[in-house]
């Protein structure tokens, strides 16, 4: 009988490169693998299951809500879908929400929102939205435009036109851009995750808000790996003190089912009209169900111990042997080790550690509510594969 990794090497395409590890169960912060062995989980899912594995409240919601009706397009109206948007709007300020199924789709909403803003406003016909280097807005054809990574546009060109890359805190080419481009709008990430787990500059989001407003620009903020309580605040653009014009979020709203939102300020509510864009799945009742249960318990409380261990986290790693700097915001660590980050990756997971990685850097980004006990355990493997 053929394994399951011989089934999936065989039958599903290969365009991910898996860790040699089947995880079948879990619970919370900790992943059981088919040979019995213990994890613990530092990356959730790539920042999805915000509350972990198998999380009781969740599951509620979501189990409930699957006994009553689990999908119905949007040519009906369903309570979760309405009740999550009230909640987004209500915590943000925001005034409406499109919900879509991932961040890519998240992000396609937010250029669309920003292209056709340009046309109504100003007659732009070929708006050009500008973006920065080291970013990632996702893997569609238009999102992979946006990101700004040569590596990710070899192979499929031509891509989507109408998107300047710019360096990360160049105030100067940011200037020149805006006076050279009939620019529609500008789409940032307060903390680079694929490019790097780099936070941006204060000074450099406040130039950039600041050149929006005066252009009549839309700022748009990429929050689908930052959002959802994983650097500390509800949403990474509430420690610049900036209101963007435009929000895309996914991953962590989710809690492990797909969605993707994109929240839209006063200036824009109205900017899509009727079949102005669509999505059979999006506004889901059952993952919308489940993306109540997760911002519910996104309190003040809940965040303030968020970035307590954030603290503890920066703390511990900083000056520590065999990690040359610590990088990132909340529980969206990055590490410069000294080693490979992929060799300490692999001596973590021998050690039942399961991490990720960014660029040249260990990213760490464990649940939302780890224990402290098992945060520190997992620390302790971590320190002593980086020596």
């Amino acid at each position: 009988m053929k394994t399951i990794t011989q089934i999936d090497n065989e039958y599903v395409a290969h365009t991910y490169k898996r860790f040699p590890v089947e995880i079948v169960s879990g619970k919370g912060s900790v992943l059981y693998g088919s040979d019995g062995k213990r994890y613990i989980d530092l990356g959730s899912g790539i920042g999805v299951t915000a509350f972990g594995i198998a999380d009781d409240t969740w599951n509620n919601a979501v189990i409930e809500q699957l006994g009553k009706v689990q999908h119905t397009s949007n040519l009906y109206y369903t309570e979760p879908c309405a009740r999550l948007a009230m909640m987004l709007c209500e915590r943000t300020g925001m005034k409406r929400v499109f919900f879509s199924n991932s961040g890519a789709e998240a992000n396609e909403c937010a250029i669309k929102v920003a292209r056709k803003y340009a046309f109504d406003k100003k007659g732009i016909t070929e708006p050009v939205i500008l973006t920065l280097v080291n970013s990632f807005h996702g893997r569609t054809h238009t999102t992979l435009a946006a990101t700004g990574q040569e590596v990710f546009h070899k192979h499929f060109q031509p891509l989507t036109p109408g998107f300047v890359h710019l360096p990360v805190g160049d105030i100067d080419a940011l200037t020149e851009a805006v006076k050279n481009h009939p620019v529609a709008g500008i789409l940032i990430e307060c903390v680079q995750g694929e490019g790097g787990v780099n936070k941006l500059p204060c000074d450099y989001v406040a130039a950039i808000k600041a050149i929006c407003e005066t252009e009549d620009i839309l700022l748009m903020v990429d929050e689908v790996q930052t959002g959802n309580g994983r650097c500390g605040t509800l949403y990474a653009y509430m420690q610049y003190g900036i209101t963007p014009d435009v929000v895309s979020t996914a991953k962590g709203l989710g809690g492990g089912l797909p969605i993707g939102a994109t929240l839209l300020a006063d200036k824009v509510k109205d900017t899509l009209g009727y079949s102005d864009h669509g999505s059979t799945f999006g506004g889901n009742p059952i993952a919308a169900a489940g993306a109540c249960s997760i911002i519910k318990r996104l309190d003040e409380d809940f965040l303030a111990e968020v970035k307590q261990k954030s603290d503890y986290l920066f703390e511990t790693f900083q000056n520590a042997k065999g990690i040359k700097a610590v990088s990132g915001m909340g529980l969206m660590i990055g590490l410069e080790t000294e080693k490979p980050a992929s060799e300490v990756l692999a001596a973590c997971m021998e050690k039942g550690v399961l991490c990720l990685t960014a660029k040249t850097k260990l990213r760490l980004l464990p649940a939302l509510n780890i224990p402290m006990d098992i945060l520190k355990e997992a620390v302790s493997v971590i320190l002593d594969a980086c020596q």
